[in-house]
């Protein structure tokens, strides 16, 4: 992604958010409904952002129940047309072929707006990378990476 936005003449500062980290205050804030400092920091960090880079492992056929109370979290219109690439991690090599749609719903339920290419990676891509052999891999995350830039570049015109 960073090379598509300095193809394009733009600077890109990244910022990592790991949503394991935030399970006790997501478990406090579902409870009692606040929010503690970690999570307020990391929700005013998404919602600040010019664009996501959503990754999560999915397991069975349906995203981590982390990404899900922390999408819940944010709650209706917060992402309203936010660009979002869509990352996937399958741990197993049997894909559902409505894996994609599932995880872009719980996106498109908080209005966010997710680019076509989704990138899913399975036990066969880990196993190309090692031997360098991620061709396949590489060229889904290179053309969702355009398409994340692309969909920033008209986000804030």
């Amino acid at each position: 992604m960073c090379r598509s936005r300095a193809a394009g003449g733009a600077g890109t500062e990244v910022e990592v958010l790991e949503l394991p980290r935030l399970t006790a205050d997501l478990a406090q804030h579902s409870a009692r409904g606040r929010a503690g400092l970690d999570l307020r920091e990391a929700i005013a960090a998404v919602v600040a952002a010019d664009g996501l880079v959503v990754a999560t492992p999915v397991l069975a056929t349906s995203p981590s129940e982390v990404f899900d109370s922390f999408f819940a979290v944010l709650g209706d219109k917060v992402l309203c047309g936010m660009p979002v690439l869509l990352a996937l991690n399958s741990g197993s090599p049997w894909q559902s072929p409505d894996l994609a749609q599932v995880v872009r719903g719980r996106l498109t339920d908080v209005y966010a707006d997710p680019v076509p290419t989704v990138v899913v990676a399975g036990p066969a891509d880990w196993r190309a990378t090692a031997h360098n052999d991620a061709a396949r891999l590489r060229a889904c995350i290179d053309r969702a990476a355009a398409e994340l830039a692309a969909a920033m570049r008209s986000h804030r015109q």
